[in-house]
């Protein structure tokens, strides 16, 4: 059989699942004051995590590394940080070891982040106070949803 031969209840077998993300319906999920987010992807595997984060005008992440390399969209609003000011519709790439002393929030804003790996916020003392991985966001995810099945 050639592969234009090839039937659809064939293929449909071999054929993993799209996703689907129809974020409008999504719960938005607490993080810090003023932020919030929705987990779109986790990734065991690779340790890729995808979420909309929602950021209040004047917050802010604190201090953080990035122990994978990561990068944003910025949808709507102002964003503050070391490499400038991002704008909705810019496009950001943050390499792995990087450290942003500070991300302040100018405006209303969101923006579309995957991180290929952890990120850890850091104590002044520069001990980890928090690590964000895939893990922590897909324990989330599941909370949410054991949450609204209930």
């Amino acid at each position: 059989m050639t592969a234009s031969a090839t039937s659809t209840a064939d293929t449909a077998a071999d054929n993993p699942p799209d996703l689907l993300c129809q974020t409008a319906a999504m719960a938005w999920i607490g993080f810090a004051p003023g932020i919030d987010y929705k987990v779109l992807r986790t990734s065991a595997e690779t340790g890729v995590w995808t979420v909309i984060f929602r950021c209040g005008k004047g917050s802010s992440f604190p201090p953080h590394f990035h122990h994978g390399a990561g990068e944003y969209l910025m949808l709507k609003g102002l964003m503050d940080y070391r490499a400038g000011q991002a704008r909705a519709g810019d496009y950001g790439y943050e390499p792995l070891g990087v450290y942003h002393e500070r991300t302040e929030f100018l405006e209303d804003s969101e923006l579309l982040f995957t991180n290929h790996g952890p990120v850890a916020f850091t104590n002044p003392d520069g001990s980890i106070a928090m690590l964000l991985d895939w893990k922590f966001f897909a324990d989330k995810a599941a909370g949410q949803q054991a949450a609204q099945a209930a």
